[in-house]
């Protein structure tokens, strides 16, 4: 079933999104929607706490990573200051390489070793390489 922005956020602010909307599209469009709504760091505040709840009601909460959720929010925030905020294919259209290449992304700014590391995981590291502005 595919949902309006509107109901998606609700959804996700309720906890109630099934694992089908949440796949890694559905985390880059609900980072997307918030930072549209709400500064980066709200943004990042809600999306983390959000995800991190959802993934533990899925029964998998040692999949969430703080610092990998929160550096995407950052990275997205950064190229929708152009012109990524008012539409979200036309924004993935400019950045495939969020959808693709993930973490390539990431790499540019963390370590593998230190991006998964516990502490990633359980909140916010500034970058152990490039700092996420670069």
């Amino acid at each position: 079933m595919q949902l309006n922005d509107d109901a998606y956020l609700e959804q996700f602010a309720a906890r109630e999104l099934g694992p089908e909307h949440f796949d890694h599209r559905g985390h880059l469009h609900m980072a997307w929607l918030h930072l549209t709504r709400y500064d980066v760091d709200e943004a990042s505040r809600r999306v983390c706490d959000g995800i991190r709840e959802l993934a533990a009601k899925f029964g998998a909460p040692e999949k969430f990573n703080h610092t990998l959720s929160e550096a995407l929010v950052r990275i997205m925030a950064k190229r929708m200051a152009g012109d990524g905020g008012n539409d979200f294919e036309a924004f993935l259209q400019a950045n495939p390489e969020l959808v693709d290449d993930c973490l390539g992304v990431l790499a540019r700014h963390y370590s593998v070793e230190f991006l998964h590391s516990a502490a990633a995981r359980t909140g916010w590291l500034a970058p152990d390489r490039l700092p996420l502005n670069e």
